[in-house]
Protein backbone atom coordinates (compact mmCIF):
# COMPACT_ATOMS: atom_id res chain seq x y z
CA UNK A 1 0.00 0.00 0.00
CA UNK A 2 1.40 3.72 -0.80
CA UNK A 3 0.30 7.10 -1.02
CA UNK A 4 -1.00 8.23 -4.62
CA UNK A 5 -1.03 11.99 -3.12
CA UNK A 6 2.45 12.46 -4.04
CA UNK A 7 1.41 16.56 -3.65
CA UNK A 8 0.08 15.85 0.13
CA UNK A 9 0.93 14.27 3.53
CA UNK A 10 -2.55 12.50 3.35
CA UNK A 11 -1.72 9.20 3.01
CA UNK A 12 -4.36 7.29 0.64
CA UNK A 13 -3.94 3.53 0.97
CA UNK A 14 -3.78 1.90 -2.35
CA UNK A 15 -2.57 -1.70 -3.67
CA UNK A 16 0.99 -0.43 -5.94
CA UNK A 17 0.70 -3.56 -7.97
CA UNK A 18 -3.19 -2.89 -8.87
CA UNK A 19 -3.13 0.98 -10.52
CA UNK A 20 -5.32 0.11 -13.98
CA UNK A 21 -6.38 4.45 -13.65
CA UNK A 22 -3.40 6.51 -13.56
CA UNK A 23 -2.60 6.11 -17.20
CA UNK A 24 -5.97 7.44 -17.73
CA UNK A 25 -5.17 10.86 -15.71
CA UNK A 26 -4.30 13.22 -18.58
CA UNK A 27 -7.09 12.12 -20.83
CA UNK A 28 -9.64 12.65 -17.91
CA UNK A 29 -7.94 16.11 -16.80
CA UNK A 30 -9.17 17.68 -20.38
CA UNK A 31 -12.81 16.63 -19.82
CA UNK A 32 -13.25 17.92 -16.56
CA UNK A 33 -13.98 21.46 -17.88
CA UNK A 34 -17.18 19.67 -19.59
CA UNK A 35 -18.71 19.57 -16.13
CA UNK A 36 -20.50 22.98 -15.11
CA UNK A 37 -22.76 22.03 -12.58
CA UNK A 38 -21.42 24.29 -9.04
CA UNK A 39 -22.55 20.86 -7.58
CA UNK A 40 -21.16 17.85 -9.56
CA UNK A 41 -22.44 14.67 -8.83
CA UNK A 42 -20.15 11.40 -9.60
CA UNK A 43 -21.12 7.97 -10.18
CA UNK A 44 -18.57 5.31 -10.57
CA UNK A 45 -19.87 1.24 -11.48
CA UNK A 46 -16.84 -0.67 -10.38
CA UNK A 47 -14.62 1.38 -7.81
CA UNK A 48 -12.13 -1.00 -6.39
CA UNK A 49 -10.12 0.75 -3.97
CA UNK A 50 -11.38 3.82 -5.04
CA UNK A 51 -8.19 5.65 -6.80
CA UNK A 52 -10.19 7.06 -9.70
CA UNK A 53 -12.94 8.51 -7.24
CA UNK A 54 -10.32 10.24 -5.22
CA UNK A 55 -9.23 11.55 -8.25
CA UNK A 56 -12.63 12.69 -9.47
CA UNK A 57 -13.34 14.30 -5.71
CA UNK A 58 -9.92 16.38 -5.89
CA UNK A 59 -9.91 17.49 -9.24
CA UNK A 60 -13.21 18.62 -9.97
CA UNK A 61 -12.96 22.08 -9.62
CA UNK A 62 -16.71 22.73 -7.99
CA UNK A 63 -16.25 23.48 -4.37
CA UNK A 64 -18.25 20.34 -3.04
CA UNK A 65 -18.84 17.02 -5.34
CA UNK A 66 -19.85 14.08 -4.26
CA UNK A 67 -19.63 10.67 -5.78
CA UNK A 68 -21.89 7.57 -5.47
CA UNK A 69 -19.59 3.92 -5.71
CA UNK A 70 -20.93 1.00 -6.85
CA UNK A 71 -18.49 -2.34 -6.47
CA UNK A 72 -19.90 -5.49 -4.85
CA UNK A 73 -16.77 -6.35 -2.63
CA UNK A 74 -17.59 -9.88 -3.32
CA UNK A 75 -20.15 -9.52 -1.32
CA UNK A 76 -17.97 -9.27 1.79
CA UNK A 77 -17.57 -13.29 1.58
CA UNK A 78 -13.59 -13.13 1.33
CA UNK A 79 -11.08 -11.40 2.72
CA UNK A 80 -10.01 -9.58 -0.21
CA UNK A 81 -13.30 -8.28 -1.16
CA UNK A 82 -13.60 -7.10 2.92
CA UNK A 83 -10.19 -5.49 2.67
CA UNK A 84 -10.96 -3.31 -0.50
CA UNK A 85 -13.74 -2.35 1.13
CA UNK A 86 -12.14 -0.95 4.42
CA UNK A 87 -10.13 0.65 1.74
CA UNK A 88 -12.34 2.78 -0.54
CA UNK A 89 -13.94 3.90 2.74
CA UNK A 90 -10.50 4.89 4.46
CA UNK A 91 -9.88 6.84 0.62
CA UNK A 92 -13.22 8.37 0.25
CA UNK A 93 -13.26 9.60 3.95
CA UNK A 94 -9.61 11.49 3.53
CA UNK A 95 -10.95 13.45 0.75
CA UNK A 96 -13.61 15.07 3.01
CA UNK A 97 -16.24 15.35 0.61
CA UNK A 98 -19.93 13.47 0.17
CA UNK A 99 -19.79 10.39 -0.97
CA UNK A 100 -21.65 6.72 -0.87
CA UNK A 101 -20.68 3.35 -1.25
CA UNK A 102 -23.36 0.59 -2.98
CA UNK A 103 -21.91 -2.71 -1.91
CA UNK A 104 -23.49 -4.30 -4.06
CA UNK A 105 -23.63 -5.69 -8.10
CA UNK A 106 -24.41 -2.96 -10.44
CA UNK A 107 -27.50 -4.19 -11.30
CA UNK A 108 -29.81 -3.87 -8.66
CA UNK A 109 -27.77 -1.12 -7.03
CA UNK A 110 -28.53 0.96 -10.54
CA UNK A 111 -32.00 0.07 -9.90
CA UNK A 112 -31.77 1.48 -5.94
CA UNK A 113 -30.26 4.51 -7.38
CA UNK A 114 -33.04 4.80 -10.63
CA UNK A 115 -35.84 4.24 -7.89
CA UNK A 116 -35.00 6.77 -5.85
CA UNK A 117 -34.34 9.08 -8.75
CA UNK A 118 -38.13 8.50 -9.27
CA UNK A 119 -39.49 8.32 -5.62
CA UNK A 120 -37.67 11.97 -5.42
CA UNK A 121 -40.74 13.24 -7.27
CA UNK A 122 -43.28 11.38 -5.52
CA UNK A 123 -45.44 13.74 -3.07
CA UNK A 124 -46.29 10.61 -1.16
CA UNK A 125 -42.64 10.29 -0.24
CA UNK A 126 -41.09 13.44 0.68
CA UNK A 127 -37.93 12.31 2.52
CA UNK A 128 -36.69 9.47 0.13
CA UNK A 129 -34.03 12.87 -0.54
CA UNK A 130 -33.00 15.75 0.71
CA UNK A 131 -34.34 18.82 0.20
CA UNK A 132 -33.55 20.53 -3.42
CA UNK A 133 -31.67 17.37 -4.27
CA UNK A 134 -30.51 17.45 -7.41
CA UNK A 135 -31.24 14.72 -9.87
CA UNK A 136 -29.34 12.70 -11.98
CA UNK A 137 -24.97 12.96 -12.22
CA UNK A 138 -22.84 15.02 -14.51
CA UNK A 139 -20.26 12.61 -14.90
CA UNK A 140 -20.23 8.57 -15.31
CA UNK A 141 -17.61 6.33 -15.40
CA UNK A 142 -18.27 2.11 -16.21
CA UNK A 143 -15.97 -0.06 -15.58
CA UNK A 144 -17.60 -3.07 -13.81
CA UNK A 145 -17.31 -6.24 -15.57
CA UNK A 146 -15.42 -7.68 -18.68
CA UNK A 147 -18.77 -9.31 -19.79
CA UNK A 148 -20.13 -8.07 -23.04
CA UNK A 149 -23.84 -8.40 -21.70
CA UNK A 150 -23.17 -6.89 -17.99
CA UNK A 151 -21.18 -3.65 -19.64
CA UNK A 152 -24.36 -3.58 -22.15
CA UNK A 153 -26.48 -3.62 -19.06
CA UNK A 154 -24.63 -1.18 -17.10
CA UNK A 155 -24.52 1.52 -19.74
CA UNK A 156 -28.28 1.24 -20.37
CA UNK A 157 -28.91 1.71 -16.91
CA UNK A 158 -26.50 4.39 -15.62
CA UNK A 159 -27.11 6.39 -19.37
CA UNK A 160 -30.44 6.70 -17.61
CA UNK A 161 -29.51 8.70 -14.63
CA UNK A 162 -26.70 10.54 -16.75
CA UNK A 163 -27.88 14.78 -17.43
CA UNK A 164 -28.04 16.12 -20.69
CA UNK A 165 -24.26 17.23 -20.63
CA UNK A 166 -22.72 14.80 -18.66
CA UNK A 167 -19.22 12.71 -19.29
CA UNK A 168 -20.12 8.94 -19.83
CA UNK A 169 -16.90 7.19 -20.19
CA UNK A 170 -16.53 3.20 -20.71
CA UNK A 171 -13.53 1.29 -19.75
CA UNK A 172 -11.99 -1.62 -21.35
CA UNK A 173 -12.86 -0.93 -25.09
CA UNK A 174 -9.44 -2.18 -25.94
CA UNK A 175 -9.58 -5.25 -23.41
CA UNK A 176 -6.47 -7.47 -24.19
CA UNK A 177 -7.28 -10.38 -22.11
CA UNK A 178 -9.81 -11.55 -24.72
CA UNK A 179 -10.10 -11.67 -28.06
CA UNK A 180 -12.35 -8.72 -29.68
CA UNK A 181 -14.46 -11.33 -31.51
CA UNK A 182 -15.25 -12.90 -28.66
CA UNK A 183 -19.09 -12.53 -27.73
CA UNK A 184 -17.78 -12.52 -24.18
CA UNK A 185 -15.56 -8.90 -24.74
CA UNK A 186 -16.96 -6.01 -23.45
CA UNK A 187 -16.26 -3.99 -27.00
CA UNK A 188 -19.23 -5.43 -28.21
CA UNK A 189 -21.48 -4.80 -25.44
CA UNK A 190 -20.35 -0.75 -26.14
CA UNK A 191 -20.40 -1.04 -29.50
CA UNK A 192 -24.10 -2.40 -29.54
CA UNK A 193 -24.87 0.25 -26.96
CA UNK A 194 -23.40 3.03 -29.14
CA UNK A 195 -25.50 1.60 -31.67
CA UNK A 196 -28.88 1.95 -29.79
CA UNK A 197 -28.06 5.54 -28.81
CA UNK A 198 -26.56 7.12 -31.70
CA UNK A 199 -27.74 10.95 -32.38
CA UNK A 200 -27.99 11.05 -27.90
CA UNK A 201 -23.96 11.82 -27.49
CA UNK A 202 -20.56 13.17 -29.04
CA UNK A 203 -17.81 10.80 -28.75
CA UNK A 204 -15.35 12.46 -27.13
CA UNK A 205 -12.26 10.30 -27.58
CA UNK A 206 -10.25 8.30 -31.14
CA UNK A 207 -11.11 5.08 -32.18
CA UNK A 208 -7.80 3.65 -31.18
CA UNK A 209 -8.48 5.19 -27.38
CA UNK A 210 -8.49 2.86 -24.74
CA UNK A 211 -11.50 4.17 -22.87
CA UNK A 212 -14.54 5.37 -24.72
CA UNK A 213 -15.66 8.93 -23.88
CA UNK A 214 -19.15 10.06 -24.55
CA UNK A 215 -20.84 13.55 -23.74
CA UNK A 216 -24.56 13.10 -23.39
CA UNK A 217 -26.30 15.48 -25.72
CA UNK A 218 -30.18 14.36 -25.12
CA UNK A 219 -32.56 14.93 -22.11
CA UNK A 220 -31.94 13.03 -19.00
CA UNK A 221 -35.13 10.31 -19.28
CA UNK A 222 -35.28 6.80 -16.76
CA UNK A 223 -38.69 5.65 -18.91
CA UNK A 224 -40.50 4.03 -15.96
CA UNK A 225 -42.64 4.56 -12.72
CA UNK A 226 -42.20 2.51 -9.33
CA UNK A 227 -44.93 2.27 -6.57
CA UNK A 228 -43.70 3.45 -3.62
CA UNK A 229 -43.38 0.55 -1.15
CA UNK A 230 -45.10 2.53 1.54
CA UNK A 231 -46.81 1.04 4.32
CA UNK A 232 -48.04 2.37 8.35
CA UNK A 233 -46.81 0.40 11.15
CA UNK A 234 -48.97 0.50 13.91
CA UNK A 235 -45.82 1.08 16.00
CA UNK A 236 -45.98 4.77 17.95
CA UNK A 237 -48.22 5.71 14.44
CA UNK A 238 -45.34 6.72 12.13
CA UNK A 239 -45.12 5.93 8.31
CA UNK A 240 -42.44 3.13 7.84
CA UNK A 241 -41.34 1.70 4.53
CA UNK A 242 -40.29 -1.62 3.29
CA UNK A 243 -36.97 -2.51 5.17
CA UNK A 244 -35.38 -3.36 1.48
CA UNK A 245 -35.99 0.25 0.60
CA UNK A 246 -33.25 1.43 2.68
CA UNK A 247 -30.55 0.22 1.08
CA UNK A 248 -28.75 -3.41 1.88
CA UNK A 249 -30.08 -4.66 4.81
CA UNK A 250 -29.51 -3.06 8.80
CA UNK A 251 -26.57 -1.46 9.57
CA UNK A 252 -25.59 -1.62 13.33
CA UNK A 253 -22.50 0.29 14.96
CA UNK A 254 -20.80 -0.26 18.32
CA UNK A 255 -17.76 1.26 19.70
CA UNK A 256 -16.08 -0.67 21.92
CA UNK A 257 -12.52 -1.40 23.21
CA UNK A 258 -11.39 -5.17 25.10
CA UNK A 259 -13.63 -4.26 28.49
CA UNK A 260 -16.75 -4.15 26.20
CA UNK A 261 -15.88 -7.15 23.76
CA UNK A 262 -17.94 -9.59 25.86
CA UNK A 263 -20.94 -6.58 25.84
CA UNK A 264 -20.70 -6.70 22.19
CA UNK A 265 -20.63 -10.07 21.38
CA UNK A 266 -24.08 -10.46 23.24
CA UNK A 267 -24.91 -7.54 21.03
CA UNK A 268 -24.47 -9.31 18.19
CA UNK A 269 -26.06 -12.27 19.14
CA UNK A 270 -29.07 -11.38 20.61
CA UNK A 271 -29.41 -9.39 17.28
CA UNK A 272 -28.64 -12.31 14.87
CA UNK A 273 -31.33 -14.71 16.85
CA UNK A 274 -34.25 -12.31 16.74
CA UNK A 275 -33.98 -10.29 13.31
CA UNK A 276 -33.43 -12.26 9.90
CA UNK A 277 -32.38 -10.63 6.60
CA UNK A 278 -29.10 -8.77 5.85
CA UNK A 279 -27.61 -7.28 9.09
CA UNK A 280 -24.01 -5.54 9.21
CA UNK A 281 -22.27 -5.06 12.18
CA UNK A 282 -19.73 -1.76 12.29
CA UNK A 283 -17.51 -1.99 14.90
CA UNK A 284 -15.55 1.06 15.17
CA UNK A 285 -12.72 -0.08 17.48
CA UNK A 286 -10.87 1.90 20.04
CA UNK A 287 -8.71 -1.04 21.07
CA UNK A 288 -9.88 -4.11 21.14
CA UNK A 289 -7.06 -7.31 20.90
CA UNK A 290 -6.86 -9.63 17.95
CA UNK A 291 -8.23 -12.05 20.29
CA UNK A 292 -11.23 -10.09 20.66
CA UNK A 293 -11.93 -9.40 16.74
CA UNK A 294 -11.28 -13.38 15.97
CA UNK A 295 -13.92 -14.48 18.85
CA UNK A 296 -16.28 -11.14 17.65
CA UNK A 297 -16.11 -13.36 14.33
CA UNK A 298 -16.84 -16.55 15.59
CA UNK A 299 -19.97 -15.30 16.95
CA UNK A 300 -21.58 -16.26 13.68
CA UNK A 301 -23.89 -19.53 13.22
CA UNK A 302 -22.83 -21.07 9.79
CA UNK A 303 -26.58 -20.12 9.07
CA UNK A 304 -25.97 -16.66 9.53
CA UNK A 305 -22.99 -16.75 7.78
CA UNK A 306 -23.78 -15.52 4.17
CA UNK A 307 -25.97 -12.84 5.64
CA UNK A 308 -24.23 -11.40 8.38
CA UNK A 309 -21.19 -9.43 8.13
CA UNK A 310 -18.76 -7.75 10.89
CA UNK A 311 -16.49 -5.01 9.49
CA UNK A 312 -14.07 -3.21 12.10
CA UNK A 313 -13.05 0.24 11.19
CA UNK A 314 -10.36 2.42 13.52
CA UNK A 315 -10.51 5.46 14.76
CA UNK A 316 -9.34 8.19 11.96
CA UNK A 317 -6.40 10.00 13.09
CA UNK A 318 -8.14 13.37 14.17
CA UNK A 319 -11.09 11.61 15.75
CA UNK A 320 -13.02 13.04 18.90
CA UNK A 321 -12.37 9.46 20.77
CA UNK A 322 -8.25 9.89 20.34
CA UNK A 323 -8.55 13.29 21.39
CA UNK A 324 -10.42 12.84 24.34
CA UNK A 325 -10.88 9.18 24.80
CA UNK A 326 -13.40 6.27 23.40
CA UNK A 327 -16.01 7.38 25.48
CA UNK A 328 -16.46 10.31 22.90
CA UNK A 329 -15.96 8.03 19.77
CA UNK A 330 -19.31 7.91 19.23
CA UNK A 331 -19.70 11.43 17.89
CA UNK A 332 -17.41 10.45 15.17
CA UNK A 333 -19.62 7.85 13.66
CA UNK A 334 -20.69 10.24 10.97
CA UNK A 335 -16.60 10.70 9.81
CA UNK A 336 -16.03 6.69 10.15
CA UNK A 337 -19.20 4.56 9.05
CA UNK A 338 -19.28 3.89 5.46
CA UNK A 339 -23.29 4.56 4.98
CA UNK A 340 -26.16 6.70 5.14
CA UNK A 341 -28.31 5.14 7.93
CA UNK A 342 -27.50 3.36 11.16
CA UNK A 343 -28.80 1.68 14.17
CA UNK A 344 -26.13 2.68 17.07
CA UNK A 345 -26.16 0.42 19.90
CA UNK A 346 -23.97 0.28 22.85
CA UNK A 347 -22.26 -2.68 24.28
CA UNK A 348 -24.30 -3.00 27.00
CA UNK A 349 -27.64 -4.19 25.39
CA UNK A 350 -29.61 -7.09 25.20
CA UNK A 351 -31.71 -7.40 22.29
CA UNK A 352 -34.84 -9.70 22.39
CA UNK A 353 -36.80 -9.29 19.95
CA UNK A 354 -36.51 -8.45 16.11
CA UNK A 355 -35.35 -4.66 15.60
CA UNK A 356 -36.71 -4.61 11.97
CA UNK A 357 -39.79 -2.11 13.04
CA UNK A 358 -36.88 0.19 14.82
CA UNK A 359 -34.57 -0.13 11.60
CA UNK A 360 -37.40 1.22 10.10
CA UNK A 361 -38.91 3.64 12.24
CA UNK A 362 -39.51 7.19 10.30
CA UNK A 363 -36.57 9.59 11.36
CA UNK A 364 -39.32 12.59 10.12
CA UNK A 365 -36.90 14.89 8.56
CA UNK A 366 -35.07 14.78 11.76
CA UNK A 367 -31.21 13.33 12.51
CA UNK A 368 -31.55 10.88 15.18
CA UNK A 369 -34.05 9.22 17.10
CA UNK A 370 -33.91 8.06 20.10
CA UNK A 371 -35.81 6.86 23.22
CA UNK A 372 -35.78 9.03 26.72
CA UNK A 373 -33.82 9.22 29.59
CA UNK A 374 -35.50 7.36 32.29
CA UNK A 375 -33.18 8.23 35.20
CA UNK A 376 -32.88 12.27 33.86
CA UNK A 377 -36.14 12.53 31.72
CA UNK A 378 -35.74 16.19 31.73
CA UNK A 379 -32.25 16.60 32.02
CA UNK A 380 -30.09 17.06 35.18
CA UNK A 381 -29.12 20.74 34.80
CA UNK A 382 -31.17 22.27 37.76
CA UNK A 383 -29.98 25.55 36.38
CA UNK A 384 -30.78 24.96 32.48
CA UNK A 385 -33.94 24.81 30.37
CA UNK A 386 -35.76 21.93 31.06
CA UNK A 387 -36.86 19.93 28.29
CA UNK A 388 -36.55 16.12 27.00
CA UNK A 389 -33.63 14.62 27.41
CA UNK A 390 -32.76 11.45 25.35
CA UNK A 391 -30.52 8.45 26.34
CA UNK A 392 -27.95 7.89 24.28
CA UNK A 393 -27.30 4.11 24.13
CA UNK A 394 -29.59 3.29 21.08
CA UNK A 395 -29.62 5.62 18.21
CA UNK A 396 -31.00 5.66 15.16
CA UNK A 397 -28.86 7.99 13.02
CA UNK A 398 -29.36 10.04 9.42
CA UNK A 399 -25.61 9.40 9.35
CA UNK A 400 -25.54 11.66 5.60
CA UNK A 401 -27.55 14.83 7.55
CA UNK A 402 -25.48 14.17 10.68
CA UNK A 403 -21.94 14.40 8.31
CA UNK A 404 -22.49 17.81 7.30
CA UNK A 405 -22.73 19.25 11.00
CA UNK A 406 -19.46 16.44 12.37
CA UNK A 407 -17.45 19.41 12.82
CA UNK A 408 -19.65 21.60 15.20
CA UNK A 409 -20.65 18.58 16.95
CA UNK A 410 -16.92 17.54 17.80
CA UNK A 411 -16.61 21.10 18.44
CA UNK A 412 -19.44 21.07 21.02
CA UNK A 413 -17.76 17.52 22.35
CA UNK A 414 -14.67 19.47 23.44
CA UNK A 415 -16.31 21.97 25.25
CA UNK A 416 -18.35 19.47 27.46
CA UNK A 417 -15.30 17.40 27.45
CA UNK A 418 -16.03 17.93 31.43
CA UNK A 419 -20.00 17.48 31.41
CA UNK A 420 -21.61 14.72 33.81
CA UNK A 421 -22.69 12.57 31.34
CA UNK A 422 -19.96 13.27 28.57
CA UNK A 423 -21.12 12.03 24.81
CA UNK A 424 -24.80 11.91 26.25
CA UNK A 425 -24.79 15.52 27.34
CA UNK A 426 -23.03 16.61 24.16
CA UNK A 427 -25.09 14.98 21.90
CA UNK A 428 -28.20 16.71 23.67
CA UNK A 429 -27.05 19.92 23.46
CA UNK A 430 -26.69 19.78 20.16
CA UNK A 431 -29.32 17.57 18.78
CA UNK A 432 -31.57 19.41 21.31
CA UNK A 433 -34.25 20.44 18.63
CA UNK A 434 -32.87 17.68 15.92
CA UNK A 435 -34.25 14.30 17.25
CA UNK A 436 -37.66 12.41 16.92
CA UNK A 437 -38.73 10.29 19.87
CA UNK A 438 -38.65 6.30 20.26
CA UNK A 439 -40.41 3.88 22.29
CA UNK A 440 -39.08 2.56 25.57
CA UNK A 441 -39.36 -0.71 24.50
CA UNK A 442 -36.49 -0.09 22.36
CA UNK A 443 -34.29 1.15 25.12
CA UNK A 444 -35.70 -0.22 28.11
CA UNK A 445 -33.43 1.45 31.10
CA UNK A 446 -33.05 1.10 34.99
CA UNK A 447 -35.14 -1.98 35.78
CA UNK A 448 -35.20 -3.30 38.97
CA UNK A 449 -33.51 -0.40 40.10
CA UNK A 450 -34.33 3.33 40.00
CA UNK A 451 -36.60 2.95 36.92
CA UNK A 452 -39.51 2.29 39.90
CA UNK A 453 -38.54 5.04 41.87
CA UNK A 454 -41.19 8.16 42.08
CA UNK A 455 -40.33 11.53 40.48
CA UNK A 456 -42.67 13.84 39.24
CA UNK A 457 -40.22 13.96 35.65
CA UNK A 458 -40.92 9.89 35.40
CA UNK A 459 -44.74 10.46 36.05
CA UNK A 460 -44.97 12.96 33.03
CA UNK A 461 -42.12 10.23 31.04
CA UNK A 462 -44.86 7.56 31.75
CA UNK A 463 -48.21 9.66 30.48
CA UNK A 464 -45.84 10.38 27.16
CA UNK A 465 -45.11 6.58 26.97
CA UNK A 466 -46.97 3.73 28.56
CA UNK A 467 -44.21 1.26 27.36
CA UNK A 468 -41.96 2.41 30.17
CA UNK A 469 -43.50 -0.28 32.42
CA UNK A 470 -43.54 -3.12 30.30
CA UNK A 471 -42.62 -6.64 31.36
CA UNK A 472 -41.49 -7.35 27.86
CA UNK A 473 -38.92 -4.83 26.04
CA UNK A 474 -37.84 -5.21 22.79
CA UNK A 475 -34.14 -4.06 23.52
CA UNK A 476 -32.77 -3.67 27.41
CA UNK A 477 -30.08 -1.54 28.36
CA UNK A 478 -27.83 -2.26 31.17
CA UNK A 479 -26.78 1.24 32.48
CA UNK A 480 -24.26 2.12 34.97
CA UNK A 481 -20.75 1.72 35.61
CA UNK A 482 -18.67 -1.73 34.66
CA UNK A 483 -17.43 -1.89 38.48
CA UNK A 484 -19.35 0.52 40.46
CA UNK A 485 -17.33 2.62 43.60
CA UNK A 486 -18.10 2.31 47.34
CA UNK A 487 -20.32 4.99 47.52
CA UNK A 488 -22.40 3.92 44.50
CA UNK A 489 -22.87 0.51 46.13
CA UNK A 490 -24.38 2.18 49.18
CA UNK A 491 -26.25 4.72 48.02
CA UNK A 492 -29.56 5.66 49.86
CA UNK A 493 -31.01 6.94 46.49
CA UNK A 494 -30.61 4.11 44.00
CA UNK A 495 -30.88 0.86 45.46
CA UNK A 496 -30.22 -1.85 44.10
CA UNK A 497 -27.30 -0.02 42.82
CA UNK A 498 -27.00 0.07 39.10
CA UNK A 499 -23.85 -1.69 37.25
CA UNK A 500 -22.97 -3.85 34.48
CA UNK A 501 -23.81 -7.93 34.12
CA UNK A 502 -20.26 -8.61 33.84
CA UNK A 503 -18.94 -6.20 36.92
CA UNK A 504 -18.06 -7.62 40.45
CA UNK A 505 -21.64 -6.55 41.52
CA UNK A 506 -23.21 -7.90 38.60
CA UNK A 507 -26.27 -6.14 37.71
CA UNK A 508 -28.31 -6.90 41.23
CA UNK A 509 -32.38 -6.97 41.08
CA UNK A 510 -32.19 -6.96 37.37
CA UNK A 511 -34.41 -8.80 35.73
CA UNK A 512 -32.99 -10.15 32.75
CA UNK A 513 -29.68 -10.27 33.72
CA UNK A 514 -30.10 -14.16 33.31
CA UNK A 515 -31.32 -13.69 30.05
CA UNK A 516 -27.72 -11.69 29.11
CA UNK A 517 -25.64 -14.58 30.89
CA UNK A 518 -27.64 -17.16 28.57
CA UNK A 519 -26.63 -15.67 25.73
CA UNK A 520 -22.90 -15.44 26.85
CA UNK A 521 -23.21 -18.76 26.97
CA UNK A 522 -23.45 -19.23 23.43
CA UNK A 523 -20.07 -17.17 22.79
CA UNK A 524 -16.59 -17.39 22.69
CA UNK A 525 -16.79 -15.67 26.58
CA UNK A 526 -19.22 -18.71 28.16
CA UNK A 527 -17.90 -19.75 31.44
CA UNK A 528 -16.82 -16.32 32.08
CA UNK A 529 -19.67 -15.04 34.45
CA UNK A 530 -17.95 -12.43 37.29
CA UNK A 531 -16.48 -14.49 40.03
CA UNK A 532 -13.43 -15.64 41.31
CA UNK A 533 -9.64 -13.43 41.29
CA UNK A 534 -11.17 -10.80 38.72
CA UNK A 535 -14.04 -9.95 40.65
CA UNK A 536 -11.92 -9.41 43.49
CA UNK A 537 -9.72 -7.48 42.38
CA UNK A 538 -12.34 -5.10 41.24
CA UNK A 539 -14.04 -5.01 44.61
CA UNK A 540 -10.74 -4.51 46.41
CA UNK A 541 -9.94 -1.63 44.33
CA UNK A 542 -13.66 -0.06 44.75
CA UNK A 543 -12.86 -0.14 48.84
CA UNK A 544 -9.18 0.86 47.98
CA UNK A 545 -10.49 3.80 46.14
CA UNK A 546 -12.98 4.33 48.78
CA UNK A 547 -10.93 4.80 51.38
CA UNK A 548 -8.28 6.91 49.82
CA UNK A 549 -11.24 9.64 49.00
CA UNK A 550 -11.91 8.99 52.86
CA UNK A 551 -9.08 9.79 53.90
CA UNK A 552 -8.09 12.74 51.66
CA UNK A 553 -11.73 14.26 52.74
CA UNK A 554 -10.35 14.27 56.50
CA UNK A 555 -7.06 15.53 55.52
CA UNK A 556 -8.91 18.64 53.59
CA UNK A 557 -11.43 18.99 56.69
CA UNK A 558 -8.55 18.88 59.42
CA UNK A 559 -5.95 21.37 56.97
CA UNK A 560 -9.53 23.82 57.39
CA UNK A 561 -9.60 23.72 61.21
CA UNK A 562 -6.02 24.35 61.69
CA UNK A 563 -6.25 27.80 59.31
CA UNK A 564 -9.27 28.55 61.30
Amino acid sequence: MISSDTGSSVQYQFTETQDWFSHNIPHWKALLPLVSSPRPRVLEVGSWEGRSAVFLLQDLTAANPEIVCIDHFDLFRTPAGRERFRKINHNLLLTKKPFRVLAQFSVPALMELLEQEILKEDPKVPDIGAENEQSGFDWVYIDGSHEADDTFLDGELAWRLARKGAVVIFDDYLWDKEPEESTHHPKRGIDAFLELHRGEYTILTDPGHYQVALHKTSEMRIGFLVHPKESVSKDEGVPMRNLKDFGYGIHIALVIDSAYAMGAAVVILSTIEHTPGRITFYIVDCGTSPDDKQQLREILPPSRAQNVTIIFLPLLADSLGRELGPIWSKLDLAEILPVERVLYLDADILVRSSIEALWVTDLQGQSIAAAPDVGHPMGHDQNGDRKLYFNAGVLLLDVSRMRSQSAELKQVGRMMKDSKFRDQDALNVFYADQWTRLSLTWNAQGLGTYARYPSSDRDLLRLLDPTMDTPNPAVVHFTGPVHPSLEEVLSLYVQPPTAKPWGYLGAPGHPFQAQWWEVVERTAWKGKKAQGKKATEAADKALSEAIQKFGERVKDSLAWISSD
